[in-house]
């Protein structure tokens, strides 16, 4: 059938995310999938109880368009208890259908036409189109590799006049880099006096190593002035596809990011957010996050020792970058796909996060797995 020629795309560079195509490839491959950021274990059966106690309870309509207070609250003193900063739950803090949703909203609360916004690859794949979508143009930093850290003298020179927004992530997607007190006081010191906000991807706030502790923004007062904090309930217990996150951030920047959301998603899945505001009350819930993935990442760095894959310092997230400089000299696009096809383990190209292909020969593997998981995976790659 031929169809009117009725639009012009606004995005008419974006494809498919790779996480999409490469865990389609795992399945039409049978692949051991290490590419898309999701574990193949369950959550804590507390947890389902406490959704399955409330849906029974009949808290299956909808929830305040901010979020149920309760979970709110509780979101308040985690953060005052962790960091030392008090949100108000009223008017500081709302629940968002994941933490992709939040950064959207908060973009499209704030970017008009014409404004720039500075973001630092590898990105996440997210952040770009929703700059374009909101008439934004995206400035493009590198972080240094191999520590993927972030040059403070090429922002500075980046800033202009039209800087009316600045991305960060931390810990960091896909590179599982972590930016310290010191980023956050070069952050502070070259936002002070502008109009400049900040966005905080912080959605693996919880999942963080070797002793190092979570820098977020709301530890810094001129920064969390200034800031839209993003963070992620899936990443932490386990529930991706619960789709449930929250932002926070000072009362005037909330307001704007409200009147987005309302007419984005309104309100988000009620007896779950009931279930997490009783599940966050335990700590233990999430303090001890950091050690059972280090546990993760420390098996899977162990089974691998002996491949020919470079392991790459990995200190925070579920992920593990290895170069294949050692095996290879292909693209990372094509060996990716050669690994899935031929051997059986899907990853992730890291080249796909730069706008304009950068391609160190480095693949993103995702080790929130079993441990029979990994032990399979591992026995392939060390055949390699």
């Amino acid at each position: 059938m031929n169809y009117p020629n009725l639009i012009s795309s606004k995005l008419p560079n974006t494809g498919t995310s790779i996480f999409a195509v490469m865990s389609k490839l795992a399945t039409d491959c049978n692949a051991i999938n290490l590419s898309q950021g999701f574990p193949d274990f369950n959550c804590d059966e507390e947890l389902i109880a406490l959704v399955n106690k409330y849906m029974k309870e009949g808290k299956n309509q909808y929830a305040p368009m901010a979020g149920l207070m309760t979970l709110r609250e509780v979101i308040a003193d985690k953060i005052a208890s962790l960091h030392g900063t008090k949100y108000d739950p009223e008017s500081e803090i709302t629940i968002t259908a994941g933490g992709t949703q939040a950064i959207y909203t908060a973009i499209s609360a704030i970017i008009r036409d014409g404004d720039e916004v500075i973001i630092f690859e590898p990105a996440y794949d997210c952040y770009q189109p929703a700059i374009e979508m909101n008439g934004g143009t995206t400035i493009y930093l590198q972080l240094k590799a191999p520590t993927y850290s972030i040059d403070w003298n090429q922002v500075k020179k980046v800033i202009t006049h039209r800087t009316r927004m600045i991305i960060i992530n931390t810990p960091h997607n896909p590179t599982g880099s972590i930016m310290t007190a010191e980023d956050m006081r070069m952050l502070e010191k070259i936002t002070q006096n502008t109009n400049i906000v900040i966005v905080s991807d912080e959605v693996y706030e919880h999942i963080i190593f070797d002793n190092q502790q979570h820098e977020s923004v709301s530890r810094f007062p001129k920064l969390a002035e200034r800031s839209y904090i993003i963070s992620s309930f899936g990443k932490t217990f386990h529930t991706t596809g619960w789709k449930t996150g929250y932002c926070v951030a000072p009362k005037n920047l909330m307001a704007e990011f409200r009147k987005v959301h309302q007419f984005l998603v309104f309100c988000v899945n009620s007896p779950i957010q009931y279930a997490l505001a009783d599940y966050l009350k335990n700590k233990n819930n999430y303090i001890n996050l950091n050690s059972f993935y280090q546990n993760k990442r420390d098996y899977f760095i162990k089974q691998i020792k002996n491949s020919k894959f470079e392991i790459i310092p990995c200190g925070g997230t579920y992920f593990q970058l290895l170069s294949y400089k050692k095996l290879s000299k292909e693209k990372d696009t094509d060996y990716a796909i050669r690994l899935t096809k031929e051997f059986g383990v899907a990853s992730v190209p890291i080249s796909v996060f730069y706008h304009e292909t950068i391609d160190n020969h480095v693949l993103r593997f995702c080790f929130a797995k079993k441990e029979e998981t990994l032990d399979k995976a591992a026995e392939i790659l060390n055949k390699i």
